[in-house]
């Protein structure tokens, strides 16, 4: 992520130094373009051929085309680098926000979205500050990949702790969404960031051609991958239909595309602005993106928080796109003056806050609206998205740029406008200041209006019945059922020991107690037998008792009659 932005505040250093200064944004635009054809494709991988080998896979491509981009000598060969460098950068970041969910602790798992978030917004901004130091001291060309080294040497987690992973075979992988993923994206970027560069307008052939191209591979993307939904559901589709259909998730990936245009514009025109209408070195420029980094780290960690307590995802989306569409807004109020007033840099907290805030809720929702096997094509649909919305707001930003009548200004005096504007007093360097200047007022005016179209996206992510996305109970006992399952791995504790004596001479007690009441039923049911033949006797001895006293009241009457006749 860091990489897609570090050459920001270093384009007009690399003009000077290259020459060919209309291909400058194809060295921002290579990278991002190969980012998000190939963020897909790399996550389905991981399920063929495991997350750790797919990870090594990506790491040696970024860092062996990371060195050929440092060694390039044309603007051509840095482009082709750049682009090969992008694939590998796709496939460490999708696989990295893949793995990491699944490597975390139960207990800890409402802090990943957090984190998640400030990673993501976080680096697109410190590209720029770093591009700069290293412009200023170093070179542009520095190996920035050397870092990563020993980040991954360091951070790597142990094969144990890697969650198991059901490996499926190549065959089943989408080659054919794939394809037309990377062609509908690419195609699409392209047609505008071409017309700009050469002065098309949106009418000719060479700008319609591979916009109509890549707008059809669109609509083929979605129709093949429902069919391989419906007929072929052994593949794994790089564009899950089950995806798309959850209106959440589909709601915040729009979101998500919408608000990745003003980020990476503002990420590369703020630095250009600050360098060709203030005069500000490259180091400078980056510097004064600060604050927006600032806004960013406060406002992914203020959306995890209040998202492990309850789903607030729609209204974070709401506020974080309200604040890109102030932000942006403000912004359109400076004037073309050499002196930078504070303001400019006052207003950059807005937009960072919105970024972070909307980084952290939609890594939220690609984790817990994803079903279950399509965790990792969500994560890298997501990171791909974003990137997608961020490329075309570098293309848009060059065709603004070129509609300001740039192309007019020839090579040599736009390599002059690098320097020190407020030393040229010509009447062209204040022509390149008022360019320049209008340029940023327009694409801060598209970013108001992309903004408020996110707003709309974001009220798709409201749900009337809403579940708490991180239940601290759950987790609890996510976690404690975790440590039970380590511990009987291990033998159990003394206490679990002691626990299961007692629980044994609970069972022997039970046992005994069982035996005695079955004794007792037994005795009951003689006692049940024997109580006829004793009601038998019983009536029989009262009959025969009957019987007795009957025959001596008879008696007696006769003997009482005989005496009545002698008398």
């Amino acid at each position: 992520m860091l990489d897609s932005s570090i050459v920001a505040t270093s384009l007009l250093t690399i003009g000077e130094e290259l020459g060919y200064v209309k291909l400058l944004n194809w060295v921002a635009l290579a990278y991002t373009l190969a980012y998000l054809g190939c963020a897909v494709i790399f996550a389905r991988s991981s399920d063929v051929i495991g997350r750790r080998n797919a990870y090594l896979v990506a790491f040696v491509i970024f860092l062996a085309f990371s060195l050929g981009s440092g060694f390039s000598r044309t603007m051509y060969q840095l482009i082709t680098f750049r682009t090969l460098q992008g694939i590998g950068g796709s496939g460490l970041y999708s696989l990295s926000m893949t793995i990491w969910p699944e490597v975390a602790p139960s207990h800890l798992q409402q802090h990943i979205a957090s984190l998640a978030g400030v990673v993501i917004a976080v680096a697109g901004v410190l590209g720029p500050v770093l591009g700069g130091i290293l412009t200023h001291y170093a070179s542009w060309s520095g190996p920035i990949a050397a870092v990563a080294i020993v980040v991954f040497l360091l951070s790597w987690p142990k094969a144990e702790t890697l969650p198991p992973v059901q490996l499926r075979p190549w065959r089943e992988l989408d080659f054919v969404g794939s394809f037309l993923l990377i062609a509908a994206a690419v195609l699409v970027t392209y047609a505008f960031q071409n017309s700009s560069a050469d002065g098309l307008h949106w009418g000719h052939a060479l700008f319609l051609a591979p916009l109509i191209t890549g707008v059809f591979c669109w609509v083929a993307l979605f129709v093949w991958e429902w069919s391989i939904e419906r007929r072929r559901a052994h593949i794994l589709a790089a564009f899950p239909m089950k995806l798309i259909r959850n209106r959440v998730y589909l709601s915040a990936l729009i979101h998500t595309m919408f608000t990745g245009f003003p980020f990476f514009t503002v990420v590369y025109v703020f630095p250009l602005r600050l360098q060709v209408v203030n005069g500000k070195s490259a180091l400078i420029a980056g510097v004064m993106l600060l604050p927006m980094l600032g806004g960013v780290s406060i406002g992914s960690y203020v959306s995890g928080a209040i998202n492990a307590r309850s789903n607030r995802v729609f209204e974070i989306l709401v506020v974080s796109s309200c604040l890109l569409t102030l932000g942006c807004g403000l912004e359109t109020t400076l004037s073309a003056s050499v002196s930078l007033p504070a303001k400019a840099l006052g207003f950059l907290p807005f937009i960072g806050l919105g970024v972070g805030l909307a980084a952290a809720a939609s890594t939220i929702v690609a984790s817990s609206e994803a079903p279950e096997g399509e965790h990792a094509p969500s994560q890298g649909i997501l990171a791909q998205i974003r990137v997608f919305g961020g490329s075309i707001g570098i293309a848009a930003s060059s065709a603004v740029l070129a509609a300001q009548e740039v192309k007019r200004v020839d090579s040599m005096r736009f390599t002059s406008a690098g320097a020190p504007i407020s030393t040229q007093d010509s009447p062209e360097a204040v022509l390149i200041r008022e360019i320049y200047s209008d340029a940023f007022r327009g694409d801060m005016r598209v970013c108001i209006v992309i903004s408020a179209v996110s707003i709309v996206a974001a009220c798709g992510t409201y749900r009337r019945n809403r579940k708490p996305i991180f239940s601290s109970s759950r987790l609890a006992e996510d976690g404690s059922n975790g440590d039970e399952e380590k511990t009987k791995s291990c033998g159990g504790s003394d206490t679990e020991r002691s626990q299961q004596g007692s629980d044994e001479a609970a069972s022997d007690t039970q046992v005994t107690q069982l035996s005695k009441s079955e004794d007792k039923q037994e005795d009951k049911e003689i006692g049940s037998a024997e109580q006829p033949e004793l009601a038998k006797h019983s009536e029989h001895s009262d009959q025969a008792a009957l019987n007795r006293e009957a025959r001596e009241n008879s008696s007696a009457r006769a003997s009482g009659h005989s005496g009545a006749i002698v008398k």
